[in-house]
């Protein structure tokens, strides 16, 4: 199997019942036992303003989970921001 992520990855063991509430983002994998579902977080204003995702992960246990510290959107931004940008004819303020 091949598992692509970004930053670390953590291993984190669940006990029965016991849960953890992240990104949807930062999920690269749980074990078949874990309980996996989606919720909104927040209102409107944390939707749009926020910054972060508008979903949050509950994994519930008994299981393992891996999760890593960079959202892969993250890192596409923050690549796409290190990319050197094209000027296109009319703001490269060329006359020809």
């Amino acid at each position: 199997a091949f598992i692509h992520a970004c930053g670390a990855v953590v291993m984190r063991e669940l006990k029965e019942g016991e849960q953890l509430r992240v990104d949807t983002g930062c999920v690269v994998g749980f074990s078949a036992s874990v309980n996996f579902d989606i919720a909104r977080v927040g209102g409107i204003k944390t939707s749009l303003f926020g910054g972060e995702g508008i979903f949050f992960a509950t994994l519930t246990g008994p299981g393992v989970v891996w999760i890593q510290s960079v959202p892969f959107r993250k890192f596409a931004m923050k690549l796409y921001g290190e990319m050197p940008q094209t000027q296109s004819r009319e703001s490269s303020g060329s006359k020809d």
